[in-house]
């Protein structure tokens, strides 16, 4: 059997190290919900503040955010908890998947929460370089653009559900990211593959058209079925996971298969940034397996991983506008 090109061993390193980096566990049980000190703090904390006939009024602020007398006293029960295990050198634990973080204002998880609308400023900044760099006639600027407005989407609700978890809010987060992951999948064949760069203008655009709407379809029937699945038949938190994991793999196959033949064929040292972005977002992704508990009661590993995304969009829209300027690009589209 021929020995493989340092290429083709590039490319199996790279899919081995995402394998086992993106399917290690990601999660632990949360052992808060079932200590007894914690079960019996609620239940008298509800008995004695939620009377029916007058349940004790919570500040405005609070209101605002939709907390009520049962989860504020869930909350101040979990606060308690963790302060008393503190001072006993006891560890801290979850209570219902989640940190004991400590509330501003009423804003559940603070740094995630500003992480979030920052990583959503950073798909409204590519959207204003793709109107910007890119020309009308260039065939993927719509999509690009749609692109901007799903990840500003997937950042707002992310930090809607970050201010106030509830069922609700948790869909919307899960489904806007699920959407978001998705796109991420559509979009790369268009950079990797060209198939509007082979032939003349007008039949390239017809080319371009047909590609798209096909690949479109089987991409957003595949989303919807995903969330109606989620919404109508079970939400299955490991189905989901597992579902986004794949997709994500599968797109950083295809860019680090971009990123080694494009530099082997040009020679050109911008085609390693999508397996630079690659490597960066699998690298964040340990900070997930990384879990513990929350520095100043506020700052954890899932907040840290929505920082490490920050800087991700704009360079994925540096890239864009740079692979775009290539030669092969810039002669037809005199950019």
């Amino acid at each position: 059997m021929a020995p493989l090109s340092p290429s083709r061993r590039s490319v199996l390193f790279f899919v081995a190290f995402f394998v086992v980096a993106i399917f290690s566990p990601l999660c632990r049980a949360s052992t808060g919900d079932e200590l007894p000190e914690f079960k019996n703090c609620v239940q008298a904390c509800i008995q004695q503040e939620c009377d029916v006939d007058s349940p004790k009024s919570l500040p405005l602020h609070l209101q605002l955010f939709l907390w009520t007398c049962p989860s504020e006293c869930d909350y101040v029960c979990q606060r308690h908890v963790t302060h008393d295990r503190i001072e006993k050198g006891q560890s801290i634990e979850q209570f219902h998947g989640k940190w004991p973080f400590y509330r501003v204002m009423g804003v559940q998880e603070p740094f995630s929460v500003i992480f979030s609308i920052l990583n959503g400023i950073q798909f409204y900044r590519g959207l204003q370089i793709i109107k910007r760099e890119f020309p009308n006639t260039y065939p993927p600027k719509g999509i690009y653009l749609f692109g901007a407005y799903v990840g500003m989407a997937a950042w707002f609700f992310s930090t809607i559900f970050h201010t106030r978890d509830s069922i609700p809010t948790e869909r919307l987060d899960y489904f806007a990211a699920g959407g978001l992951v998705l796109f991420n999948l559509f979009y790369a064949p268009l950079v990797i593959f060209r198939p509007f760069n082979s032939t003349p203008m007008s039949r390239s655009e017809q080319k371009f058209e047909t590609w798209v709407y096909v690949w479109g379809i089987i991409c957003t029937v595949a989303y919807l079925s995903h969330v109606y699945f989620l919404q109508f038949v079970r939400f299955d938190y490991t189905y989901n996971m597992a579902a986004n994991v794949v997709v994500g793999l599968c797109q950083n196959v295809l860019w680090v298969y971009y990123s080694i033949t494009r530099y082997d064929k040009e020679k050109r040292p911008w085609a390693f940034w999508p397996g630079f972005i690659v490597v960066w977002m699998t690298c964040s992704m340990s900070l997930e397996l990384l879990d513990f508990p929350p520095l100043f009661d506020a700052l954890d590993a899932h907040a840290l991983w929505h920082a490490a995304t920050i800087p991700v969009p704009m360079w994925m829209y540096r890239f864009l506008v740079r692979e775009s300027k290539d030669d092969i690009y810039g002669k037809r589209l005199k950019m």
